[in-house]
């Protein structure tokens, strides 16, 4: 650890991820991110890149479990006929997908629609039913909901971040963590996009300004049975 100014500052890994004050979210790990589906039910073309983090995903979650930390499953939600989407946010989506362009309601397709499979959780990371899930309907996990709350009511300093989009959801959530003073840490082969460049674009800029790692050297902190209590 650190002191500056008189502050404790966590300064290793060890000290970043210990079990006592950390959270691991899990960010939208939804099939509409992984296996979209079109509005018939029939299953688009997977997303490689997203689906190939779920078993890393996976071994991060089952630790947590095994070691008692706080696991929190954030879940996108949006409810149809755009009731939760603001015009600014709507437009949002259109510069995403490249259409700046006028679409009529049956072309502008939504993800994520409350109570539909796409919406669901993949299966391999289902919640188990004492698990936080945290529903939201922007990019940032923090933005609407009671995040912030739940990790402050459960002495969390730091959050292991996973999950999808790199460039969206991952970066915001980022870094509303950081600017709300917790430590962020990426997991770096727990987050995807189904772009490569806008990926490590994304990477590249968080790294700038945040601790990364990998899931093994997390796992190994997780399994220890040395990891000790370190100061606020």
């Amino acid at each position: 650890m650190l002191v500056v100014g008189g502050k404790t500052v966590f300064n290793t890994l060890e000290e970043l991820v210990s079990p006592q004050h950390t959270a691991l979210l899990l960010i939208d790990l939804q099939h509409d991110y992984i296996t979209p589906q079109d509005s018939h039910g029939n299953a688009r073309k997977t997303n490689t890149a997203c689906l190939q983090i779920v078993p890393t995903v996976k071994r991060l979650l089952d630790a947590a479990r095994r070691r008692g930390i706080l696991v929190v499953h954030i879940q996108m939600t949006h409810y149809p006929g755009h009731i939760s989407d603001s015009p600014a946010w709507l437009r949002s989506h259109l510069i995403k997908a490249g259409r700046k362009d006028a679409l009529s309601d049956e072309q502008f397709q939504t993800r994520c629609i409350e109570g539909t499979r796409g919406w669901q959780i993949v299966e391999e990371l289902t919640p188990l039913p004492h698990e936080i899930v945290v529903r939201k309907h922007r990019s940032s996990a923090y933005t609407g909901t009671d995040l912030d709350l739940l990790l402050r009511s459960n002495g969390i300093k730091s959050v292991a971040i996973t999950g999808l989009v790199t460039q969206g959801c991952v970066m915001a959530t980022s870094l509303d963590a950081q600017l709300l003073d917790y430590y962020p840490v990426l997991v770096e082969d727990g987050i995807a996009s189904p772009s490569a460049e806008l990926h490590a674009a994304a990477l590249r800029v968080l790294a700038y300004k945040m601790d990364t790692t990998v899931s093994d050297d997390v796992l190994k902190i997780w399994a220890s049975d040395d990891t000790q209590s370190v100061a606020p």
